[in-house]
C-alpha cells in the first residue's frame, strides 16, 4: 500500500497543475473562516453572519461540511487529469511493463481517492473545531462533539464523487472530454426527473427513483443547512410558515452511496483489464 501511495505521490506532485489545484483546494477549504468577517452595515441595519450561529456548535459541523463539499471540483478536476496523464504521458503502460498489475494500478488511484477525502475530512473538522471554539456559544464537550456524522457523510460523499471521477477518468481518457460528461451526466440526471414527474409516474415518485441517482444520492448525504439558521424560522413563522425538514444523515444514504463507489471502481478494473493498452 505504501509502494502504491509512493508512485501517486510522485506523479501528482511533479505535475504543476494538480500541484496548484491541490493547494488551491485546501486554501479555499480555508477560506470559510472568511465567511466570519462578512459585514452588512447598511444605516441601522448591522448584519453580522457570525452572530447567525452559523459556527455554534453542533450546527457548525453541518454547515462546514455542505460548503466545504462545494469545492470538491478543484480535487475532481486533479483525479481525471491524474487518469488521462498516464494515458498521455503513456505512464501506465510503463508502470505495467515494470511489474505492476492493472489490480494494483486500480487499487493505487482509489487509494489515491481515499488519501483526498480523508485529508479533506480532517481539514475540514480542523477548521470547523477552531471556528467553533472562536464563535460557538456553546462549549460543552457532549454539545461539541455531537452531529459529527456530517463528517461521516462528508467522506463517503467525496470518496464516492471521486470514485465516478476516476471512472469517467478511464472510459473518456481524456480530462476535459471526462469533465464534460460529468457537466452532462448532471444535467441528464435533473432531465430523467423532469422526464418522469411530467409524463410517467408522480413527481414524489420521480424524486423519490431520482434519489437513486449517483450524484442526487451523493448530494442527499448533506441536506443544505441553512433553513435551520434561526433567522430563516424566524422569517418563516412570520409569514405563516413552517420549516420541517429532516437534516440527519440516514445509513441507507450512506449505503448507497458505498454501493455506487463499489460499482465505478469495479467498472474501472473491469475497463482497464478489457481496454488494449
Amino acid at each position: 500500500m505504501k509502494r502504491l501511495l509512493q508512485i501517486e505521490y510522485i506523479k501528482l506532485w511533479n505535475s504543476r497543475s494538480s500541484r496548484f489545484l491541490i493547494i488551491a483546494y485546501f486554501v479555499l477549504l480555508t477560506s470559510i473562516a472568511l465567511i466570519a468577517a462578512i459585514k452588512f452595515d447598511i444605516g441601522p441595519i448591522e448584519f453580522h453572519l457570525a452572530d447567525q450561529g452559523i459556527f455554534n456548535f453542533p450546527y457548525i459541523w453541518h454547515f462546514n461540511t455542505f460548503v466545504a463539499a462545494g469545492f470538491k471540483l478543484f480535487l475532481a478536476i486533479v483525479i481525471v487529469s491524474m487518469m488521462s496523464n498516464e494515458y498521455t504521458n503513456k505512464t501506465i503502460k510503463q508502470n505495467l511493463i515494470d511489474g505492476l498489475s492493472k489490480k494494483e494500478f486500480i487499487a493505487s488511484k482509489f487509494l489515491t481517492v481515499l488519501v483526498f477525502a480523508g485529508v479533506s475530512t480532517i481539514f475540514v473538522f480542523v477548521v470547523s473545531l477552531i471556528l467553533g471554539a472562536m464563535y460557538s456559544d456553546y462549549t460543552e464537550l457532549s454539545i461539541v462533539f455531537s452531529d459529527l456524522e456530517f463528517l461521516i457523510a462528508f467522506f463517503v460523499k467525496l470518496v464516492g464523487f471521486f470514485s465516478f471521477c476516476l471512472f469517467l477518468g478511464i472510459l473518456v481518457k481524456r480530462s476535459a472530454f471526462a469533465l464534460g460528461f460529468l457537466i452532462i451526466w448532471a444535467i441528464a440526471e435533473q432531465v430523467i426527473f423532469g422526464l418522469l414527474g411530467w409524463k410517467f409516474v408522480s413527481w414524489e415518485t420521480a424524486k423519490a427513483i431520482k434519489s437513486f441517482l449517483p450524484l442526487e444520492s451523493m448530494a442527499n448525504l448533506i441536506k443544505e443547512p441553512f433553513s435551520r439558521l434561526n433567522a430563516v424560522q424566524s422569517v418563516a413563522d412570520q409569514i405563516g410558515e413552517q420549516i420541517e425538514l429532516n437534516y440527519h444523515v440516514h445509513w441507507y444514504e450512506i449505503l448507497l452511496v458505498l454501493l455506487w463507489t463499489t460499482l465505478f471502481i469495479y467498472l474501472s478494473y473491469a475497463l482497464l483489464r478489457k481496454r488494449d493498452l
